[in-house]
């Protein structure tokens, strides 16, 4: 689908461009400094965040004035026509601050039924994940590409994915080590990026707790596209955050749930 047919997609081409942009000259220098913005824990943030997001609500500012806007940094702008930009300028700042290349920029148009256009972009390697209706595709280093989910259906063919290996409450944590105890490999800490691998037909499952709707409403609008589903971990929507369940196929998201919903 063309981006013209879709003019939706062109906007949050322009607002990852212009987040690519304000991120890059940051990544990897000696002078990046992070501040806390957690008491008791550490949540990091950097001038990088910031300026992605002025950047990324600049567009919007230009070309969609009366959207409504959620952003992690600067929070809400309320819009009159029903639909709000949802936006994580960098999802996985302690990554970006290590050198990692598996943080993200995150951009999910939402609507009173949830997210319906999601983007991943991981600025450093080029790589930039769209999801939406009627397309589903990825462009990077080797060109343009189709997204589709695995098939994967069995748990012990499957390859799991969480960012903090506590995933979040001891509860959290002895749920998501019944389904790793099953799966195939489970490997830790790629924050959006594995979200973004589940859409590419890499990986079949990510487990999660404790989000925002910011760093979810991307992946579930992009899995979606790609043939997936994201739900919390009763089954229900997760676009508002908490406890997420991603998965490649209808198949591999019920026998995870099953074992999260174990006592």
């Amino acid at each position: 689908m063309t981006q013209a047919a879709f003019p939706d997609l062109d906007v949050a081409h322009r607002m990852a461009d212009a987040a690519r942009a304000a991120i890059l000259p940051h990544f990897r220098t000696s002078s990046l400094t992070a501040e806390n913005k957690l008491d008791g824990g550490f949540d990091p943030v950097t001038v990088a965040d910031r300026a992605a997001e002025r950047a990324m609500r600049a567009v919007l500012a230009e070309l969609r004035p009366d959207d409504g806007i959620l952003g992690e940094e600067f929070g809400t702008k309320p819009g009159t026509t029903g639909r709000t930009w949802v936006l994580d300028p960098i999802d996985g700042t302690r990554g970006f601050i290590s050198g990692t290349p598996t943080w993200g920029v995150l951009i999910a148009l939402s609507d009173e039924n949830g997210p319906f256009l999601g983007v991943i972009d991981q600025p450093y390697t080029g790589e930039r994940f769209c999801g939406g209706p009627e397309i589903a595709s990825m462009t990077g280093p080797l060109g343009e590409r189709p997204l589709q989910t695995r098939a994967t259906a069995a748990l012990e063919d499957a390859i799991l994915f969480t960012t903090f290996p506590e995933v979040g409450t001891p509860e959290d944590r002895a749920a998501f080590e019944r389904v790793s105890a099953r799966a195939k490999l489970t490997r830790y800490g790629t924050d959006c990026y594995a979200y973004a691998l589940v859409a590419a037909g890499q990986v079949d499952l990510v487990i999660e707790a404790g989000l925002n709707a910011y760093d979810i409403q991307a992946p579930i609008a992009l899995i979606q596209a790609a043939g997936g589903m994201v739900t919390d971990w009763q089954g229900n929507p997760a676009h508002n955050g908490g406890r997420a369940l991603a998965a490649a196929n209808a198949e591999i998201h019920a026998a995870a749930l099953e074992l999260l919903q174990q006592t």
